[in-house]
């Protein structure tokens, strides 16, 4: 593996982004949210008051939405804090994920909202005869509320989208859903006041409906990142042409991808030359982790597992002997004891495996090295073990 992600002392945690940046990020946030959070206030109020003295039920349910964003601020404001905490020991990847719990809470609550004003609405229209008659001051407070949320609709997007939290811009489609289910509560007064009484419990049913929609997406998309469902084909295409064309990546498989908030977590297996060394492989492994966060950098962090050979279909070395067992096995076929073995490599490659050994200087002389090889050349065809052996031995300096 390229990197180990759980030390204890978590001196090598995933990139997390600078704390400068991080700072930044959940002000913007607590800013926006906040913004959020006192235009609501002031415009369920406004459509409670209104609503009520003009007998305007669709401008009531409007408010009943308007005060949901309320509720739903306060989650974004919780998960806003805890998302920006650093990672721990307990939460190496950090506290993303407080992000999509927050989603699925909004999510729920939009629906549940919608659902209570769907249920009202009906209730009313099976009374329509009834019903008092909506008052203008309705139709200019429900202009009001339309203009007043699709500006804050528009400020909130523009931040979300620079901070690239799903969180945040979820939150501000809650604010354009808010605008639109305006729009139609504007249009079921305008009903009301031109004499068709139903409009206005018309107009609370669609924003009940319009508000249901939304949750479930919210919910749904929450839910997707919560099981960790991949990125998209595009997305992981363009992730794979990067890794493919890292200096000394000979192929890849398994890549893998999931989702954390507003950043990505990437797995995958590179081929490399089998004869490289750890060194050589490890560098390899870092390079293609590096490239990867420099141009994706939606990416947290890359999990990078180096493989000598295509092991996708299975990995035949995992049942062959370990090192102390070959060295012994290695000796009985070189027919030699020399005092120790300079160097070994082993280098395992489908059912066998491939040695070179290095002689130390002055350990035998050309015609005991040409009787060892004649040796080693014999026994190989039948040995269970190695297939091919390299023989070598260091001249200089002595």
């Amino acid at each position: 593996m390229s990197r180990e992600t759980h030390s204890p002392k978590m001196a090598d945690l995933p990139r997390t982004g600078t704390p400068a940046r991080q700072d930044t990020r959940f002000a913007e946030g607590q800013r926006i949210t906040w913004v959020s959070v006192c235009v609501n206030a002031v415009l369920t109020a406004m459509q409670l008051v209104v609503g009520f003295f003009a007998h305007s039920q669709s401008l009531i349910a409007d408010a009943m939405h308007t005060l949901s964003d309320i509720v739903a601020d306060a989650f974004v404001l919780f998960a806003n804090r805890k998302g920006a905490e650093a990672a721990d020991a307990d939460h190496p990847y950090g506290h993303g994920r407080f992000e999509t719990a927050a989603s699925l809470v909004l999510g729920l609550l939009l629906a549940g909202t919608g659902a209570g004003i769907l249920i009202t609405a009906a209730g009313r229209l099976q009374n329509i005869g009834s019903a008092p008659l909506v008052g203008v001051a309705a139709m200019w407070a429900a202009m009001f509320t339309l203009a007043a949320k699709e500006g804050l609709f528009r400020y909130m997007l523009t931040t979300a989208e620079r901070l690239r939290s799903p969180m945040l811009v979820a939150n501000a489609w809650h604010a354009r859903a808010d605008a639109l289910s305006s729009l139609v509560v504007a249009a079921g007064i305008a009903g009301a006041l031109l004499g068709f009484n139903f409009a206005d419990a018309v107009a609370a049913i669609i924003v009940g409906a319009m508000i249901v929609r939304a949750g479930l997406k919210f919910g749904w998309a929450a839910i997707r990142e919560l099981i960790d469902t991949g990125l998209s084909a595009e997305e992981v295409a363009a992730i794979r042409k990067t890794i493919a064309t890292t200096p000394g990546v000979l192929g890849m498989h398994e890549l893998r991808t999931r989702r954390m908030a507003h950043q990505v977590l990437v797995d995958a297996h590179v081929q490399v030359n089998p004869r490289i060394s750890v060194s050589e492989g490890h560098r390899v492994a870092e390079t293609v982790r590096q490239r990867v966060l420099d141009s994706h950098p939606e990416v947290l962090d890359v999990l990078v597992h180096v493989d000598p050979e295509n092991d996708l279909l299975g990995n035949a070395a995992v049942a062959l002997p370990d090192r102390a067992f070959l060295l012994a096995h290695l000796r009985e076929l070189l027919g030699a004891d020399p005092p120790e073995l300079e160097r070994t490599l082993l280098h395992y490659l489908g059912a066998r495996v491939e040695a070179e050994v290095f002689l130390p200087p002055g350990f035998a002389d050309d015609a005991e090295i040409a009787a060892i090889r004649q040796r080693v050349a014999a026994a190989l065809p039948g040995d269970s073990w190695f297939i091919v052996i390299h023989l070598n031995q260091r001249i200089a300096p002595i």
